[in-house]
């Protein structure tokens, strides 16, 4: 018998097969950029560009695929609706861009609070600081919740482009003890590292100036030395060896910095890919070949998950038809005319309940009654 566990990893050749991250300032052409890189690497059916909370990114771009999630419960209906029609309305999504992550924490916020006030009603807040008994647990959840509802994406093959503000941060260097500033997310350090630790590339925006430093007379005083911009170009840095950018890749071989141009956005990504793909070990097949394989499988894993996500849904909308009482009734009926001898050994497997007491849920008794029936049925 073969291990159960350990497996060889194969590097995916599809760059959307990547979690990936781009922050920028306001109006660098971060979401230009997303817009233009997606369409050419999934097409306009490829992707769609979430315009969140107060972002209004998309505005500028002509013919920019796009929808307006105002807040938590639209954002959760365009999942759920993704999910439900993954391999009909949806089949040929490839990525959504999430414009911005700061936004989509902010809409979050008050859906945390809003569950918290639910569950505790004799201790209501208004600030997140103070939802689910404080000490970062309101933040926590919004982090949770955030995650999963990206995840639940993931798991019908829909890959993630997030999108955010960066700002100034002043840092103090943990061996020398001195202090330093970074180009880091204009988000707070929790739901940032949140984030940041589940992407594979995040590439940075920002203006690259050169300045020469030139000596101006005063009228009163001697001369004063002030810098001039000779130059400026708009960049994407992925690895920062100065630290001064909070940039990441864990491919070992991307390149440093690219201009801001999705051409090059793409051709960074798929050359560091390569790179990747040409270090692997044994038969070493074309690139192009292993893509077509990937994309089957991973259109074979999609229906296979997608079928399992109806299936899902279907037994929800069925649950909600019954009180627990009329399921208890039913199950008791059931239980006079079926074996009991086959019907215990299949409970325990199935639902993992030896005996009509440990049925202690709806969803538990949903699932005894419809085996119940299945026996009696054959």
């Amino acid at each position: 018998m073969g291990r159960k566990f350990g497996k060889k990893n194969v590097i995916k050749v599809d760059p959307l097969a990547y979690n990936i991250g781009l922050l920028g300032e306001s109006g660098i052409g971060k979401t230009t950029l997303a817009v233009e890189a997606c369409s050419k690497l999934a097409g306009e059916d490829g992707y769609i560009l979430l315009n969140i909370g107060k972002e209004d990114g998309v505005d500028a771009i002509p013919d920019a695929i796009y929808a307006d999630i105002p807040d938590w419960e639209t954002f959760e209906e365009f999942v759920d609706d993704v999910v439900e029609n993954r391999t009909t309305d949806y089949k040929d999504l490839k990525v959504v861009v999430y414009d911005t992550i700061d936004e989509l924490f902010r809409i979050a916020e008050p859906e945390v609070i809003k569950l918290h006030n639910r569950a505790n009603p004799e201790k209501r807040t208004t600030s997140i600081k103070a939802a689910f008994g404080g000490f970062m647990a309101g933040e926590d959840k919004a982090i949770e919740m955030v995650l999963d509802k990206i995840w639940e994406l993931k798991s019908v093959g829909v890959q993630i482009m997030i999108l955010g503000h960066t700002k100034m941060k002043g840092k103090t260097d943990v061996v020398t003890g001195e202090d330093y500033e970074t180009l880091t997310a204009n988000l707070t350090n929790r739901y940032f590292n949140a984030i940041k630790t589940k992407l594979h590339v995040l590439g940075v925006a920002s203006i690259d100036r050169s300045i020469e430093k030139q000596r101006k007379k005063q009228k009163v005083g001697g001369d004063k030395i002030i810098g001039k911009i000779t130059d400026e170009s708009r960049v994407i840095t992925f690895r920062d060896d100065n630290f001064n950018i909070e940039s990441k890749s864990r491919f070992s071989e991307i390149v440093p910095q690219i201009d801001l141009d999705a051409d090059q956005f793409i051709g960074a990504l798929e050359d560091a890919i390569q790179k990747a793909h040409d270090k692997q070990k044994g038969k070493k097949d074309k690139i192009e070949d292993v893509k077509e394989q990937q994309e089957k499988e991973k259109e074979e894993k999609v229906s296979e998950v997608a079928e399992q996500k109806k299936a899902e849904a279907a037994r929800e909308a069925e649950l909600e038809r019954y009180t627990e009482k009329q399921l208890k009734d039913e199950f008791k009926s059931l239980l006079k005319e079926v074996d009991k001898k086959l019907l215990q050994p299949a409970m325990i497997e199935q639902i993992g309940a030896s005996s009509p007491n440990e049925l202690d849920t709806k969803g538990k008794l949903y699932d005894a009654v419809q085996l119940a029936k299945g026996l009696k049925d054959n």
